[in-house]
């Protein structure tokens, strides 16, 4: 089995237009959320969401290529551009074909879907854009990486709804394992705040509808009421470990276990107990070949929901024990909820965490759930020492993604 590390890392959220401003906010308990500027909310329930603020497509992009694409692709190719120069890695000394991209996003090109589908029924069909596919479409994504960068490998998307993140690293991470990748450029991409989502997401009373931005998202809080819709990208470069080495590659961290299971329960609600999301940390660290106790941090899925919060705590509990001191917390009470992006930007928060051995809060908890007995390190980042921390998915259809990864040392 080959050994694989993350050598660049690369994001675009709510807090930040790249992964040091994001961090830096994640550990100073920075909420990213705010009233929604993209639509007027005077008839909508939903106030807030966690927007990405300040965006310049034009700084990554020429206009004109910046208008075939829709705003998830725009994400990811900015995103993507930050992991590739963090990485210093060498496009012309490299193998094309043992290069490749895998990527998720749970939704895709929404609001192009909905803008081309009103110019149909006002203009005609002589007026849909040529580009309206290609933007909508969610394999374009890791298919316009591969363009930009000659990748020439494995190329595809993965959609797992709020999974597709984690498990598009998950699918990298066993690609360069088994040895038929050296290096792919990973992660998930989400931007679907607009009317028809939100909506459709009230509708399932799925999202929160407070009104302050500080208590919208309090995962694990008795009086939370649902998630708040995030948007953004996290991009990793994944790398065979010797060919990073031989290379000079900073290295960020090392991916050691992952971990993938269906609840097969219900189409939105997770499994009684969090069944599934146990079974996928098990096999997480079972892979990882460590012991539950060497787990000191866990990113939690966390995402403000009442069945959510509430099940992931007791399938934790279940894996670690009544006992556990493991640490837990949700960042998505900073970033809110990125959707198939989430797990990626997670993914670089443990990495981040495992560095500099802080681990981010859990910020707007103030008055904890009965049902939530776990460490939530509530309010204000913390200081530990900590060899693995683990990152939770869990997607609408039963859908179940753990990764694991341990803290890199220098031998």
């Amino acid at each position: 089995m080959k050994r694989v590390v993350v050598t660049g890392v690369g994001a675009i959220t709510p807090l930040g237009l790249n992964v040091e401003d994001t961090w830096e906010k994640i550990k100073a308990g920075e909420c990213g959320i705010s009233p929604i500027s993209v639509f007027d909310t005077e008839n909508f329930e939903v106030k807030v969401a966690a927007e990405v603020k300040g965006f310049d497509v034009t700084a990554y992009m020429k206009k004109k290529e910046a208008k075939k694409m829709d705003r998830f692709i725009q994400f990811a190719v900015a995103a993507g551009k930050e992991a590739m120069a963090d990485s210093g890695l060498d496009l012309a000394a490299i193998n094309p074909e043992e290069f490749g991209v895998i990527l998720g996003s749970g939704i895709g090109g929404l609001t192009a879907i909905r803008d081309e589908s009103l110019v149909l029924q006002e203009k005609g069909d002589k007026r849909v854009s040529p580009f309206f596919i290609p933007k909508s479409i969610i394999n374009i994504a890791p298919g316009k990486l591969a363009i930009e960068y000659g990748a020439k490998g494995q190329c595809y998307g993965v959609v797992t709804a709020c999974a597709s993140g984690t498990d598009a690293v998950g699918q990298a991470f066993k690609a360069i394992r088994y040895g038929e990748q050296t290096l792919v450029l990973t992660g998930g991409t989400e931007a679907s705040i607009n009317k028809l989502a939100v909506a459709g997401f009230n509708q399932m009373t799925a999202l929160s509808r407070t009104v302050d931005p500080m208590r919208a998202s309090i995962p694990f809080d008795a009086n939370r009421n649902g998630f708040v819709m995030g948007e953004g990208a996290g991009l990793l470069l994944l790398e065979e470990l010797e060919h990073a080495q031989k290379r000079g590659a900073k290295i960020y961290g090392e991916v050691v276990g992952y971990g993938q299971t269906c609840d097969a329960f219900h189409i939105t609600a997770p499994a009684d107990g969090g069944e599934g999301a146990a079974r996928a940390m098990k096999l997480a660290i079972k892979q990882a070949e460590i012991r539950v106790e060497d787990v000191g941090y866990i990113n939690a899925h966390g995402t403000s929901t009442p069945a959510n919060d509430k099940n992931e705590s007791m399938a934790i509990v279940s894996v670690f024990g009544e006992d556990s001191q493991v640490a837990v917390s949700s960042t998505k009470s900073m970033t809110g909820h990125l959707l198939g992006a989430a797990g990626a930007v997670e993914s670089i928060f443990c990495l981040r965490a495992l560095q500099e051995q802080i681990l981010p809060p859990t910020i707007g908890l103030e008055t904890p759930d009965e049902a939530c007995t776990l460490d939530y390190v509530p309010g204000k980042a913390r200081e530990a020492k900590i060899q693995y921390a683990m990152s939770n998915s869990l997607g609408f259809g039963g859908h179940n993604g753990c990764l694991v990864f341990k803290r890199w040392e220098e031998n």
